[in-house]
Formats: C-alpha cells, sequence, structure tokens
C-alpha cells in the first residue's frame, strides 16, 4: 500500500504546465522556509511545513494526483 501512495506522488505521467510547476515550487519552498521561521503554535508550522514540501514535490515532478483524479473523472 505505501509503495502504491510513493507511485502515485512521484510517479505518473506528467500533468502540470511548466507555469503550474514553476508557481508550485516556489511558493511550496516558500511555505516550506517561513514554517522552519520559530513560532509559537508547533502543530501550524507542522502543517505548513507538510502542505510547503507537498507543493514542492508537485512542481518537481510536475504530476499532480489531484489534478489526475479531477481531469480523469
Amino acid at each position: 500500500m505505501a509503495n502504491d501512495m510513493i507511485s502515485d506522488i512521484f510517479g505518473g505521467t506528467q500533468n502540470l504546465t511548466t507555469t503550474e510547476r514553476a508557481v508550485s515550487v516556489v511558493l511550496g519552498l516558500g511555505i516550506a522556509a517561513a514554517a522552519a521561521q520559530p513560532r509559537p503554535n508547533k502543530w501550524l508550522s507542522l502543517a505548513a511545513l507538510v502542505v510547503g514540501a507537498g507543493l514542492a514535490i508537485r512542481g518537481a515532478t510536475g504530476h499532480c494526483a489531484i489534478k489526475a483524479v479531477t481531469h480523469n473523472a
């Protein structure tokens, strides 16, 4: 099950444009960097780090599983 999830996140056909990929990487890295700053709410920082990393991975791979599901439905 974990291998399927990993291949779904990192694999698949590229379904993002170059602009979508660039924006995802820039925003993802920016959110992740902001999350690394010390904050009183550690859970919010963790959530921001996860979201930022997800966006950066989305942009780096060029594949968005959510977009693939919504366009195939």
